[in-house]
């Protein structure tokens, strides 16, 4: 469905503030909606005298006239006698249509849109009166505000200038309203905002009362009255009770410029949300705390197990204690980067880099200069993933070293690369050594480093592994200086990131 700024782009000849100013009030009129218990739809004029739907809303308070969207239709006949009176006149009007989805009659209320002078197109009311229900207070109070706000967007006070970041979080008004007069005392309290206030521990009757006077915080609804803007505000009333406020001051223009009649106040009761967010930060914390303490218990270990090394005689027992090591202070790294970061996901680009500045310490030597450099971008892993493709990293780079380039060899360069996209996180690693040999099976390789590899890969993470030997496009990709022919090694993974 095409949005209501390409529908006024393509038919009509409106300019890009007047769009933005519909679409302004599209984002603001289903408190408007709410108020009036109806559907609502913005007409705007085209050629030849036809008007065009861009926008439809329905009220979150009452029934729909309306089952199908008809944004990107044409209006009616009968739709436009009452249109084009508005259009002509630039005042609010009401009349009856026939509405072919119900076979029948309805009201409907016509405003026009103002905007820098001119009307630049017509908002509508559409209903069926039942004449066997009478309005009660609510919908009768409701009416009235409805009518103040129509009133404004006829004046071209509606849609406000300043408008909250995400209207999609603010109070709306089946959540609770207070009706309030130009000095913030309460003129009305619906049904739900009275039990909202019953939680906050105001139990006398609001009305004719200031919000100072209940208790609750005026300097919301003093703001918005000053500055003739919306303000959203969280009041604390009590360590248990939580509201979520918004001010909506109802203007009017005078002689002298724009004055305040009154306002209108939203408000819900987020308590148990705010409960919650306070648990999950708790939760965090206590995660990053233990996360914290592995990483010290590994360190620990890694520290005894050097000790144990320099006890040993065996170069292979030294070896391989070096080997378990490393392994050891890359699922350490892991931890310690996640006592860092709320939540359990992680930026892998934060582990890779420490990682390769730990092989390069562990496995560089002066008679063999190998140099390490990552490129690209991982983008963020849950520590389920990142903690087997860190071992999985430190493997792939210890097995580069010591086959890619023997004692004895002139050294060389390894690159990590790192892609992804929203499926799949691609990870090749490319060395420019001696590369492998003709009977090389990676399937059938029985080293303990390429076997964790295989494991991790294939069967924890749910992913594929080519190791092969390195072609000139490799080398030309990553700008690596080549060896010559049948020289360096790639090994190219790819895991899944469907969790």
């Amino acid at each position: 469905m095409p949005t209501l700024a390409e529908l006024a782009h393509d038919h009509t000849e409106l300019n890009s503030d007047a769009i933005e100013h519909l679409t302004a009030l599209v984002s603001e009129w289903g408190m408007l909606a709410d108020f009036c218990f109806a559907d609502m739809l913005l007409y705007v004029p085209v050629s030849q005298g036809k008007w065009l739907i861009t926008a439809q809303v329905r009220a979150a308070t009452g029934q729909t006239l309306y089952h199908s969207d008809y944004v990107d239709t044409w209006a009616s006949e009968s739709e436009k006698i009452l249109l084009d009176q508005c259009l002509s006149s630039g005042q609010i009007a009401q009349g009856e249509i026939f509405v072919q989805a119900i076979g029948g009659p309805a009201n409907m209320l016509v405003v026009p849109v103002s905007f820098e002078g001119s009307t630049i197109a017509v908002l509508s009311r559409e209903w069926v009166t039942d004449n066997a229900r009478k309005s009660g207070q609510l919908e009768s109070t409701y009416a009235e505000i409805f009518a103040k706000f129509v009133e404004m967007v006829a004046e071209g006070l509606f849609p406000f200038d300043g408008r909250i970041a995400d209207a999609s979080v603010a109070p709306r008004v089946g959540d609770g309203a207070i009706v309030l007069d130009a000095t913030t005392r309460v003129r009305y309290a619906s049904p739900n905002a009275v039990s909202a206030l019953h939680r906050a521990g105001v139990s006398t009757n609001a009305i004719g009362q200031t919000l100072a006077e209940l208790g609750v915080a005026e300097n919301a609804a003093r703001n918005a009255f000053e500055r003739k803007e919306p303000v959203v505000e969280e009041i604390e009333q009590t360590s248990e009770v939580t509201l979520l406020t918004r001010s909506i001051p109802m203007l009017r223009r005078t002689l002298t410029g724009v004055e305040v009649t009154g306002g209108v106040l939203l408000l819900r009761d987020v308590s148990e949300l705010r409960r919650r967010d306070r648990l999950l930060l708790t939760k965090d914390a206590t995660i990053r705390e233990i996360h914290h303490r592995v990483k010290n218990n590994l360190q620990t270990i890694s520290s005894l197990l050097r000790l144990q090394a320099r006890r040993l005689e065996s170069p292979e027992a030294k070896d391989a204690i070096a080997e378990s090591v490393r392994r050891i202070r890359t699922i350490a790294l892991v931890h310690e980067t996640l006592s860092r970061e709320p939540g359990e996901d992680i930026a892998f680009i934060e582990i890779v880099r420490p990682l390769m500045r730990l092989v390069e310490e562990g496995l560089q030597s002066a008679d063999r200069p190998v140099t390490f450099e990552v490129k690209g971008d991982g983008g963020r892993l849950p520590a389920t993933v990142a903690t087997p493709l860190s071992v999985v990293i430190l493997e792939l780079l210890q097995n580069a070293v010591d086959h890619g380039f023997p004692e004895g060899s002139a050294g060389g360069s390894v690159v990590v690369s790192l892609s992804h996209d929203d499926d799949a996180l691609t990870i090749r690693v490319v060395n420019n050594g001696i590369g492998l040999s003709a009977d090389f099976d990676f399937s059938k390789a029985t080293g303990l480093g390429l076997s964790i590899v295989r494991t991790l890969v294939t069967t924890e993470l749910a992913g594929t592994i080519e190791m092969r030997v390195a072609a000139a496009e490799d080398f030309a990709q990553l700008s690596m200086k080549s060896l010559g022919s049948g020289a360096g090694t790639v090994v190219e993974l790819r895991v899944p990131l469907q969790y």
